[in-house]
């Protein structure tokens, strides 16, 4: 790959995106779409879940990470609006790079672990079923089945990338909330805090994309150490200098869950999310590592410098 091709990012704005778009701005020439404005070489302001424009320079790559997550729907217009934006925007973006003669020889599309649809489970593999039964499940097997089509179609490289849980500087979704839970010290832990999750630091994921560009194919990424709750809670202690989050006894969170489970769309915690907390549920990133050089850092080690 040459230095400083033309790739356009979606969701640059956000966290993984604005990560990609800040630690290969010597490798590529960006140009970005989005809603907000951020500071690129070309900014496209449109709203990807709307509109199709003729307009997008030709690209060599194209990276699309916008997509809504980090949100429990509560309504039916909240349901549609995963829709929206993660499958419409999707093709949007496709049918705006058609009318503009601007089709990249590859693209590289940011999926989530959220497809297989599971709560727990050890080292699942790209193999396994897609079982995705969340809005923001369902709406990225649409967006990857669609992208499948349009790619082989259209000639394009195309390169699936299923993140689980996201770690960074201000990550936001669960991790962020258990940083700054911590921080507060207002976290609580629950049991023996055992259940493992597979986990990736964001900016291993910026570095990649440019050494694997024009590679084709589904991949789950994870930092390969899927770390326990109880690993997290004290790495992340000892960084900021906290004590231990206290631990309740797992019967005692399941009463708080139960109560959650009355209080409905108010409570912060119910017997669902707490099933979840409790579940250990991690990803295998074999393929990757075999196939396109995957290295990934430990987040662990990541986070007690980083926070």
């Amino acid at each position: 790959m040459k230095d400083n091709a033309h790739a356009l990012i979606t969701g640059a704005s956000g966290f993984l995106g604005g990560m990609i778009l800040d630690r290969l701005s010597d490798t590529y020439h960006f140009t970005t779409i989005g809603r907000k404005a951020v500071n690129a070489p070309v900014h496209l302001q449109m709203d990807l879940a709307r509109e199709i424009r003729a307009d997008i320079p030709v690209q060599q790559v194209v990276i699309h990470c916008a997509g809504k997550a980090h949100a429990v729907p509560r309504t039916a217009a909240e349901e549609k609006a995963f829709y929206e934006v993660n499958l419409d925007g999707t093709i949007n973006l496709c049918r705006s790079l058609e009318a503009s003669g601007a089709v990249p020889s590859s693209m590289v599309f940011i999926s989530t672990v959220a497809v297989y649809g599971l709560d727990e489970g050890e080292l699942v593999s790209e193999a396994h079923c897609l079982k995705g039964n969340t809005p923001y499940g369902k709406s990225k097997i649409a967006a990857e089945q669609f992208l499948t089509q349009w790619a082989t179609e259209q000639h394009v490289q195309l390169l699936v990338l299923r993140l689980p849980l996201i770690a960074g500087i201000n990550a936001p979704g669960n991790l962020g909330a258990m940083i700054k839970g911590i921080a507060s010290s207002r976290y609580m832990s629950i049991g023996n805090a055992t259940a493992r999750k597979s986990i990736v630091w964001a900016g291993d994921v910026a570095d990649l994309i440019p050494q694997v560009q024009g590679k084709e194919g589904v991949y789950n990424l994870t930092d390969g150490r899927h770390p326990s709750f109880r690993e997290l809670e004290t790495c992340i202690a000892s960084a900021l200098k906290k004590k231990q989050p206290v631990a309740i006894p797992v019967q005692l969170a399941r009463l708080i869950g139960y109560a959650g489970d009355m209080l409905g769309r108010y409570a912060p915690v119910n017997s669902d999310k707490l099933r979840k907390i409790t579940s250990t549920l991690t990803f295998d990133d074999t393929k990757a590592r075999e196939q396109l050089g995957w290295n990934p850092s430990s987040v662990i080690e990541k986070l007690s410098t980083a926070l």
